[in-house]
């Protein structure tokens, strides 16, 4: 299996059409055509369903397409950390990170890198942690922000000295709003948006045992589309403080939760991974800025 053979087969998935793949890549139809069917054959699957005019993926298309995707992306990183080695220091960092405040941590020893170092760059990934795990695992990611500690069998840890604070987001005229803080059997009978992630540990820990009664009406990954929804009163959102605008021109406000739940925040890395010289500056400035979870 060639990396050309991959870099024709993700051509042809994001197209959608052989000959449009085959003209943006620059080879001859039949060329790409006969290559892809080759591909078939070693993987002994239909990638494609083929039609007059258009291909449309297999499922076992669409998870090849995943991986192939992976690979690439790999290849491309690896490319660039060797293209670097010998120079003034450059290169790509690549941190994921789920929604924050707390990132103001990160970016900080960003600004310091990029100061010293002007052409490291940076590229964000945001995502559930299912996600950001599977690209750190996969070497698609050097650090990832998280709220939940890691496997310390895997990963290594850096405790940043933030921590969220959770609370629930409402319109301005709603009920609750008129309380300075929130607390469970204010949220009984209420519809909550809530976290996916947050269902399976910092939820059940602080609603206890009215967590199997509380009405989920909207589970999410990302905030964005979730204050949408309280905007449209569909409910109560269930976040972390500082990601949804509560300002005094905003129809939102922001009430922490009585008794106070917090998250710590990490920034976590594979174990034994042997960084790019980029990686390498950006988690020595981090180091020496938070070590032991305390800004220096």
């Amino acid at each position: 299996m060639e990396l050309r053979v991959l870099r024709y087969f993700v051509e042809a998935a994001r197209a959608g059409n052989i000959s449009r793949a085959a003209a943006a890549l620059h080879v001859s139809q039949p060329a790409m055509s006969k290559q892809l069917r080759a591909l078939e054959d070693e993987l002994g699957t239909k990638l494609f369903k083929r039609t007059n005019y258009n291909i449309l993926l297999t499922a076992e298309g669409m998870l090849f397409r995943q991986r192939a995707e992976d690979i690439l992306a790999m290849v491309r990183q690896a490319k660039n950390e060797f293209e670097t080695m010998g120079n003034d220091v450059s290169g790509d960092v690549h941190i994921g990170g789920a929604e924050s405040e707390g990132f103001r941590c990160v970016a900080r020893a960003m600004k310091a890198v990029r100061e010293a170092h002007p052409k490291i760059r940076f590229h964000i990934y945001s995502g559930n942690r299912e996600d950001l795990d599977y690209r750190l695992e996969k070497g698609l990611l050097d650090f990832v922000l998280t709220l939940q500690a890691a496997d310390e069998e895997q990963f290594d840890t850096l405790t940043l000295p933030d921590a969220d604070e959770w609370g629930v987001v409402m319109r301005k005229d709603a009920p609750l709003a008129k309380k300075k803080h929130v607390r469970v059997d204010d949220l009984s009978g209420l519809p909550l948006i809530v976290s996916r992630e947050a269902m399976g540990a910092e939820y059940p820990a602080w609603f206890g045992a009215a967590f199997s009664s509380m009405d989920a009406a909207v589970t999410f990954n990302l905030v964005y589309n979730a204050a949408v929804m309280v905007r449209e009163g569909l409910g109560y959102l269930l976040s972390i403080g500082g990601l949804v605008d509560t300002g005094a021109d905003s129809d939102l406000c922001f009430r922490t939760l009585s008794p106070q739940m917090t998250s710590p925040l990490y920034v976590v890395w594979r174990k034994h991974r042997p960084f790019s010289p980029a990686a390498s500056i950006l988690l020595e400035e981090m180091k020496k800025r938070y070590a032991d979870g305390r800004a220096i």
